[in-house]
């Protein structure tokens, strides 16, 4: 029996790997992300720990989840954390919109695109081929955390000097309003998180792109 010829030069079967890096994340933008990570878990957990203190609904937090020990100690992580998330927050923005990195990574976005790629996820059925490249769908969730983690800022500060920011609180409903913002821009964000770091576990390549700021991938060519 002849042993199977080898493929010629140019032909279908002719092809090779090769291993090229692309630049995705700049060193600015890894360097906020992980502060803001660490600045949202500070929060919320500190946060927690406000609200048991006086609930707005008819539950309350699991102590082991909460930070700060008791209230006094739980308001002083919050309010470090929270010039710690609002000032990193501005250098994220003022950079990504300064070199147009903001701009190239979340547009254009429109309408069609976003509730097409929401379904094929909620389906299971999204393809990313190119990891390189935001999809709609994580474009139009970066941008509800962004806005979210501005109402958290705003109703933050509405809290905080409720006297002082009176015209910000009602706008937002006075004080119990802007409770309930809050709270809820809280949970938006928790649930970006869950749903950000289930995602990240089903495609790890995205953690070492964030620490990194490269992607490896491989391209194949006849």
């Amino acid at each position: 029996m002849r042993p199977p010829s080898l493929p010629t030069k140019g032909s279908k079967e002719d092809w090779q790997l090769d291993a090229q890096e692309a630049k995705v994340h700049p060193l600015p933008v890894r360097i906020t992300h992980w502060i803001n990570a660490l600045a949202i878990l500070l929060m919320v957990l500190s946060g927690w720990k406000i609200y048991n203190a006086s609930p707005l609904f008819a539950f309350s937090f699991p102590n082991a989840w909460t930070l700060g020990g008791w209230l006094a100690g739980a308001l002083q992580w919050h309010f470090a954390a929270m010039w710690l998330l609002a000032l990193n927050g501005m250098i994220y923005l003022a950079y990504g919109i300064l070199s147009g990195h903001l701009w190239r990574r979340m547009f254009p976005l429109s309408p069609g695109a976003m509730l097409r790629d929401l379904r094929d996820a909620l389906r299971g059925r999204l393809a990313h081929d190119d990891l390189s490249v935001y999809n709609a769908a994580q474009k139009a969730a970066y941008l509800g955390a962004i806005l979210l983690a501005v109402g958290l800022v705003l109703s933050g500060l509405a809290l905080w000097k409720p006297v002082q920011m009176y015209g910000l609180a009602s706008v937002m409903g006075d004080y119990e309003g802007a409770r309930l913002l809050h709270f809820f821009c809280m949970a938006g964000i928790v649930l970006f998180v869950l749903v950000h770091v289930a995602m990240v576990a089903v495609v790890p390549k995205t953690f070492l792109m964030m620490v990194t700021g490269r992607l490896r991938r491989e391209t194949q060519h006849g």
